[in-house]
């Protein structure tokens, strides 16, 4: 049976998705960008801010499911130009202990709205 997951600290969808499902004991997110859930503008001043916003919605969505960043297992990062790689990483990592998940990261030609990087994960409780 799956579970719609929804925070009201994570930006609504801006298409025919929601922003997780739980099932069973398995959380799929869908992927975040860095739009922040206040008044819905996209943070876009510098890559390592824009990284903070991503990182704080799906923390949102892994708080609603009762969980948090020791319970992914996988992440998929997405982004426009991998020269910034660097920079993602060093935001994305601190958001972790040492119990890192496995992941990819993949360059894309465009992000919705614009953005420079989305990340959608798997956590497991």
């Amino acid at each position: 049976m799956k579970k719609i997951i929804t925070s009201s600290n994570a930006p609504a969808p801006i298409g025919p998705y929601n922003q997780a499902i739980l099932v069973g004991n398995i959380l799929y997110s869908s992927g975040q960008i860095a739009i922040n859930p206040l008044n819905g503008v996209l943070i876009d001043d510098s890559i390592e801010s824009e990284t903070k916003q991503v990182m704080e919605n799906l923390k949102a969505v892994l708080f609603r499911a009762d969980m948090d960043f020791n319970n992914v297992v996988k992440c998929s990062i997405f982004v426009s130009d991998l020269n910034n790689f660097s920079k993602i990483n060093e935001v994305y990592g601190s958001y972790f202990d040492s119990n890192f998940p496995a992941r990819e990261t993949v360059e894309v030609s465009a992000l919705p709205k614009n953005a420079n990087v989305e990340i959608s994960l798997i956590a497991v409780k």
